[in-house]
């Protein structure tokens, strides 16, 4: 898995969960977003998947979004 380059907003961690689950980044988005209204620690998961998860390589194309 990798973060995207096309499909980025802020870090890419949606967009590369898109890729690989091969769904529409702005649902990924929507779904994040709506999350984030129940309690839990989304944001301090999104934040250690910017860190953890690799940016993809230069010239690559992942999934069909």
């Amino acid at each position: 898995m990798y973060r995207s380059r096309e499909h980025k907003i802020i870090a890419g961690v949606c967009g590369g969960l898109a890729e690989k689950w091969h769904m529409p980044p702005t649902l990924v988005r929507l779904i994040f977003i709506l999350s984030c209204i129940l309690p839990g620690p989304q944001i301090i998961i999104y934040l250690v998947m910017w860190m953890m998860i690799p940016k993809a390589p230069a010239g690559a194309s992942y999934g069909r979004y």
